[in-house]
């Protein structure tokens, strides 16, 4: 971790006179402000759609069986202990202005961290659950296959304060 920090502050500090700098594991920031755009849809007609969706991608894009799917409540199995394959949990909550935020969050067991990376599996998931993204996972990641979200530890689930992106 100190090693990663200390890199990610070289890096900065070299940003004027180098062009390429990195760190195993880096999050590639698009992908990040993906992840993190809130996914709110607006009127009965597109929250239903995009409820839809949601579950539409759980189902092909998760290696655990979805054990709860209400109108409110996506959730699958897992994670298994050890394992490096993502969970999900997507909410749907219903705002005062009629619009409704879906939220996403994604964890594993694995010491390793996760695979797929969980920012990517929420850029991915909010890009198809608006209609803007392919309909599998990406395999064509420009980050590190087996990056861990910065909050990522063993046994822990990656749900931001906001309910969005865990992965995000």
């Amino acid at each position: 971790m100190i090693r990663t920090n200390l890199l990610a502050v070289l890096c900065v500090g070299a940003a004027v006179g180098a062009a390429g700098c990195s760190t195993r594991g880096q999050v590639d920031p698009d992908v990040m402000q993906i992840a993190t755009t809130p996914l709110t849809c607006s009127g009965k007609t597109e929250c239903d759609l995009w409820w839809q969706r949601a579950q539409t991608w759980v189902t092909d894009n998760s290696k655990y069986k979805v054990e709860t799917s209400t109108e409110t409540l996506i959730q699958t199995a897992g994670p298994d202990g050890g394992k490096r394959a993502l969970a999900y949990q997507i909410t749907r909550a219903p705002n005062p202005d009629g619009t409704a935020t879906i939220g996403f969050a994604a964890h594993c067991d694995g010491s390793l961290g996760c695979k797929p990376n969980p920012w990517e599996a929420g850029a991915d998931f909010k890009q198809y659950v608006r209609g803007t993204g392919p309909a599998t996972q990406r395999t064509d990641a420009k980050t590190a296959p087996d990056a861990m979200h910065p909050e990522a530890r063993q046994g822990q689930s990656v749900v931001p304060s906001t309910g969005e992106a865990a992965s995000q």
